[in-house]
C-alpha cells in the first residue's frame, strides 16, 4: 500500500514566512488580473498576512489607485520596469504592509509589439530593504501566461522571505 506523501504549496510556504516575520503583504495586478490575490486566498487563515489586493488594469487606476507617476507610463509605458516598480512601492504604501508586489505585462493574444511583445512581464518586490523588478518572457496562451507570471511573482516573494532580515 503505498503512503500518502503531503505536499505543501507554495501559497502555504509563503504564508508561514510571513507570519513567521509577522509581516503583511498587498499586490497590486495588470496582467494577471488578480490571480495572485486569488492564490494567496486560497490558503485558510490568509487574512493574518494578506492585506489586500487591486487590480490596477488601466493607466488611469494605476496613477489615481498606486500614485504611479503619469510621467512614469509616458516615457516608459505602463508595461515597464519603472511602472511595476511604481506599483508595488504605491500599493505597499497604500496598504501600509511590508512587502508590496507590481505586476505589468502582456497577455495577449493582442496588444504586443515587436518591442514589448506579448507575453513579456515586469514583476517588482518593494519591501522594508529594497525594491526589485525582473522582466520575464512568458510563452504560451493568455491563461498560461497570467498563471506562469503569478507563479514568477510568488516564487520572488518566497525567495525574499527566506533571505536573512538586514538589520
Amino acid at each position: 500500500m503505498a503512503v500518502k506523501q503531503d505536499t505543501v504549496s507554495l501559497e502555504e510556504i509563503i504564508g508561514r514566512l510571513l507570519e513567521n516575520r509577522g509581516w503583511r503583504l498587498s499586490t497590486a495586478e495588470s496582467c494577471t488580473g488578480g490571480l495572485i490575490a486569488h492564490r494567496i486566498t486560497n490558503i485558510s487563515g490568509s487574512s493574518e498576512y494578506f492585506d489586500g489586493g487591486v487590480v490596477t488594469y488601466s493607466n488611469e487606476a494605476k496613477i489615481d489607485l498606486l500614485k504611479v507617476p503619469a510621467e512614469t507610463i509616458k516615457t516608459h509605458g505602463a508595461v515597464s520596469s519603472q511602472t511595476a516598480m511604481a506599483m508595488a512601492e504605491g500599493i505597499r504604501r497604500l496598504r501600509g504592509t511590508e512587502i508590496g508586489i507590481g505586476v505589468t505585462g502582456i497577455a495577449g493574444p493582442t496588444g504586443g509589439t515587436a518591442s514589448k511583445p506579448v507575453g513579456l512581464a515586469y514583476i517588482a518586490l518593494a519591501s522594508p530593504v529594497s525594491v526589485e523588478c525582473k522582466e520575464f518572457r512568458f510563452r504560451g496562451e493568455r491563461e498560461s501566461i497570467k498563471f506562469q507570471a503569478s507563479e514568477a511573482a510568488l516564487q520572488m516573494i518566497r525567495r525574499h522571505l527566506e533571505e536573512p532580515i538586514a538589520v
